[in-house]
C-alpha cells in the first residue's frame, strides 16, 4: 500500500494547482460522505433503540409542541 500511496502523491503533485486542489476537495468530500453513513448509521441504531423502549413501554411519547415549547424554553437566557 505504501508504495501506491507515493505513487499516487507523485502523480497528484504533476497534476495542475487546479487540478490538485479539486482532487484534495474531493478526497475530503469522500472522508466526509463515509463520516455522514457513520452517524446515520448511529442514528438508526438510536431510533431503534427508542422504538423498542417505547413499545416496552419503558418511555411515554410528547407531543411534537410540548418538546418545542420545553426546548424553547431551555434555550431562553
Amino acid at each position: 500500500m505504501k508504495d501506491q500511496l507515493v505513487e499516487l502523491v507523485e502523480r497528484g503533485k504533476a497534476l495542475s494547482p487546479e487540478d490538485r486542489s479539486r482532487l484534495v476537495d474531493l478526497l475530503l468530500e469522500s472522508l466526509h460522505e463515509a463520516r455522514l453513513g457513520e452517524v446515520e448509521a448511529a442514528w438508526d441504531e438510536e431510533a431503534e433503540r427508542r422504538l423498542a423502549a417505547y413499545d416496552r413501554g419503558g418511555i411515554k411519547a410528547m407531543d411534537g409542541e410540548e418538546v418545542l415549547a420545553r426546548a424553547r424554553a431551555l434555550a431562553r437566557p
